[in-house]
C-alpha cells in the first residue's frame, strides 16, 4: 500500500509531525510551497490567516504537480486556522478533485479549533474513507507529541 504524507505548515509544528508520520510510515512526504507569503509576527499573522479561511482563499501552489494515482492512502496536515484548515490545503483539495481514497488527517494547533478543522476537511473531501484523525498541541514543543503521531501512524495501516 503506498502512502503520501502532504502537509502545510506555518510554524513547523504540522512539519514536524508529517515528518515523524512519513518516517514511520516508509511514505512519500510533500510539503505544500505557494506563492503566497504570509506575516509571521505580530497581529498580522491572525489577521491574514482569518482572513484567509472566511474568504475561502486558495493561494497558487508552486510545488510540482503530484500523481496521486500512485497512492492508496493519503495523510493530510495542516495547522488550524480560524477553526478551519490553512488556504493551501483548500488549494490543494480544490486542485486535485482527490476521491476513491483512504484518508487520514491530522492538524495542529494552539489551543483547539480541531474538531471544527476535521469536520470542515471532511465535507471538503466527499467522496473519500477517513481512518483517522488526531490534533497536536504545539507539537515543537513537546516531544511526546512526536512519540503520540509515530504511535498513531502506525495503528492507521
Amino acid at each position: 500500500m503506498s502512502v503520501l504524507v502532504v502537509y502545510f505548515s506555518f510554524e513547523g509544528n504540522t512539519k514536524s509531525v508529517a515528518e515523524t508520520i512519513g518516517q514511520t510510515l516508509h511514505a512519500d512526504i510533500v510539503e505544500l510551497k505557494t506563492s503566497k507569503n504570509y506575516p509571521t509576527v505580530g497581529i498580522g499573522k491572525y489577521f491574514w490567516g482569518g482572513k484567509s479561511v472566511v474568504f475561502g482563499d486558495k493561494p497558487a501552489l508552486t510545488n510540482e504537480r503530484i500523481n496521486l494515482s500512485h497512492y492508496d492512502t493519503i495523510i493530510i496536515g495542516t495547522p488550524v486556522w480560524a477553526g478551519s484548515f490553512a488556504p493551501p490545503i483548500r488549494s490543494f483539495v480544490n486542485d486535485y478533485q482527490i476521491r476513491n481514497k483512504q484518508i487520514a488527517i491530522f492538524a495542529s494547533h494552539g489551543g483547539g479549533g480541531a474538531v471544527k478543522c476535521f469536520a470542515k476537511l471532511k465535507e471538503a473531501l466527499p467522496e473519500n474513507k477517513f481512518i483517522g484523525e488526531v490534533a497536536y498541541v504545539g507539537p515543537k514543543k513537546n516531544p511526546e507529541s512526536l512519540e503520540s503521531a509515530a504511535k498513531w501512524a502506525e495503528g492507521l495501516l
